[in-house]
């Protein structure tokens, strides 16, 4: 029996154990590169990087059996909030024919990041406001199939809005919305917060078809996944 198994639901994906024991691999596009202090496997040809659901929100949604991400290997994904690159690694080592634009605010977060992807030539790194999407639209070929956001602001969610209006494709692209309660409201119930940020990306056209609680791996956040519907 192979140890290492593709995920029945994700493209690019691979398991090993079972149940709670079970870890989530991805196959390195950088090999024998670590990026942020992951574990590396080798079976046969192939090297596997183990991917930490207590240090990507991806995976901590993954783990905690997310209906699907539409991450692939021809998807064209826009990150933002990339930091040094632990989640965008991972989605490099899936996208193997497409394109990652991953924004970052912080000088010397990008250039970690640009440290830890200088052999991933599907990452381009942007130093950008994801506040402000006309900073880096030049940079951005056409819509997008994905948008991740990883942003701790108080008004993440307008954040989100104004990218996907802008760049996302209709209806059908997908969305990628982890919230940080905290980072909007350091009084209010989470679940407060978190339900009256789906009403205002109701409100602006924006459809929830996912509601993923990874308390269990992140405190007080959700990862929510959606599609532009107006």
């Amino acid at each position: 029996m192979a140890r290492f198994k593709k995920h029945p639901k994700f493209e690019g994906i691979y398991t090993s154990g079972f149940k709670e024991r079970q870890r989530i691999y991805t196959v390195n596009f950088d090999r024998n590169r670590v990026v942020y202090g992951e574990k590396l496997f080798d079976d046969g040809n192939t090297q596997y990087r183990e991917w930490n659901p207590y240090r990507s929100k991806l995976c901590s949604a993954i783990k905690n059996n997310a209906r699907k991400t539409n991450i692939g290997k021809t998807t064209n994904l826009l990150y933002l909030g990339a930091s040094s690159g632990t989640t965008v690694s991972h989605c490099s080592d899936i996208i193997t024919h497409g394109s990652i634009y991953a924004v970052e605010f912080s000088p010397r977060s990008l250039r970690e990041l640009v440290q830890n992807c200088t052999d991933r030539k599907n990452v381009i790194p942007i130093l950008g406001d994801a506040n402000k999407p006309s900073e880096y639209s030049m940079f951005i070929s056409g819509s997008v199939d994905v948008i991740f956001q990883d942003v701790a602001q108080p008004n993440q969610t307008e954040i989100l809005i104004k990218n996907v209006k802008q760049f996302l494709k209709p209806r059908q692209g997908m969305f990628i919305y982890a919230i940080k309660a905290r980072s909007i409201d350091t009084t209010a119930d989470p679940k407060e917060i978190f339900d009256k940020q789906i009403k205002m990306l109701e409100k602006n056209g924006l459809q929830v078809t996912d509601n993923v609680n990874i308390s269990s791996f992140q405190t007080d956040h959700v990862v929510l996944f959606g599609r532009l519907v107006e």
